[in-house]
């Protein structure tokens, strides 16, 4: 069979802890036709040290400065030659070594790929789901409710990308995913887990900055009134949400 290519980017900056761990999860992966992109912003706490290692396995390295991540992000992009792209971001895995392999031995030649999401915190612990739960069925009105699909957990077909709107400095990327989604006529699920997502990345640093964000992206594809009626939906499944862990704790 004809396996496509699939190119992985990976963008990091000074973090030598949870680098390797990305790295060992792409250089262990089963799957044949793999590129590899890695783009570093000028680390100097010895991430370069411990990509080094991994040379072997990354087919582009460039490591310079940029403009915010989703700058390194588009860089990573515009050197990318695959049939699919995957964003695998600094202290994220993919799933298991067969992760690749168990989406692409299939015929389904979709224009989207998508799959669940562990959680996992930074002893590499997997602590859970995520709370969005992940939809049966995914088009570019699925986020209205919000990201339900992990960026970590969907494979687009190149062709159907642009680079991400520097615009936004912490929600970009659910901006890309349903310009992208738009387009696509072939989305499968492919009901299983796929990613692994450390949490406490930078969103959830500047928590307040990335929901006005993400308001601002739901009300341009979504409308004014219903992005309101959307974001009372949220509010409420947030708190029913609190008050179910709250009861779970006790």
């Amino acid at each position: 069979m004809a396996y496509p290519k699939v190119s992985i980017i990976t963008i990091v900056y000074n973090n030598v802890r949870d680098i390797g761990h990305t790295l060992a999860s792409v250089d262990c992966q089963t799957y044949p036709n793999i590129e590899y992109i890695v783009i570093d912003g000028a680390s100097t706490d010895g991430t370069m040290k411990v990509i080094e290692g991994y040379r072997d396995t990354i087919n582009i390295l460039m490591s310079e400065k940029d403009k915010g991540i989703y700058d390194a992000m588009n860089k990573g992009l515009a050197l990318a030659t695959g049939d699919y792209v995957l964003f695998l971001n600094s202290g994220d895995e993919l799933y298991e070594p067969t992760t690749l392999e168990k989406i692409f031995s299939n015929d389904d030649h979709a224009d989207i790929y998508y799959g669940e999401t562990k959680l996992i915190n930074e002893e590499r612990e997997i602590i859970g789901d995520r709370r969005h739960k992940t939809p049966e069925q995914f088009d570019w009105t699925s986020f209205k409710y919000g990201m339900n699909v992990c960026h970590q957990a969907i494979y687009i077909k190149r062709s159907l990308t642009s680079p991400y709107d520097l615009q936004y400095k912490l929600s970009s990327d659910i901006d890309w995913v349903i310009r992208a989604a738009q387009k696509a006529n072939k989305i499968v699920n492919v009901k299983d887990y796929v990613a692994k997502y450390l949490v406490g990345g930078m969103s959830q640093q500047r928590h307040k900055q990335s929901l006005k964000e993400r308001y601002e992206i739901f009300k341009k594809y979504y409308g004014f009134i219903p992005n309101l009626i959307n974001h009372g939906v949220i509010a409420m499944r947030m708190m029913l949400h609190r008050l179910k862990n709250g009861k779970t704790r006790d």
